[in-house]
């Protein structure tokens, strides 16, 4: 059962891995969105964008239905949206941690400047 789990977490985040279907899960996070919007407000081409999003209806991260002869996406669920939440979260704290190391190398180099003058 792990290795199914894992599997499974594997393919999430490899449906995840790049930053185009990042963007299209982040569009739909506050809800349903027409494919044509989401070409639109992503800058997207058309065949570039269905690609994308063909990834994600094939791991079942999104969702579509059609209307007439629009096709409108949605989350499949919206713990993905927690999921990148969280992945923000990481990256604001290693940021911070680096641009503390930044601080620090810079007020040492500062010191050895006052020092080699």
């Amino acid at each position: 059962m792990q290795n199914a789990l894992r599997k499974f977490k594997a393919e999430i985040f490899q449906a995840l891995s790049h930053p185009t279907r990042i963007a299209i899960v982040e569009m739909l996070r506050e809800g349903e969105v027409s494919a044509g919007t989401l070409y639109e407000n992503l800058g997207l081409e058309q065949a570039n964008a269905s690609q994308h999003l063909a990834v994600l209806r094939a791991k079942q991260v999104v969702v579509n239905r059609k209307e007439g002869n629009q096709v409108y996406y949605s989350l499949r669920s919206l713990l993905l949206v927690d999921v990148l939440d969280t992945m923000r979260q990481y990256f604001e704290i290693q940021l911070a941690e680096n641009l503390g190391l930044l601080d620090e190398i810079r007020q040492e180099a500062a010191i050895s400047g006052e020092e080699g003058s």
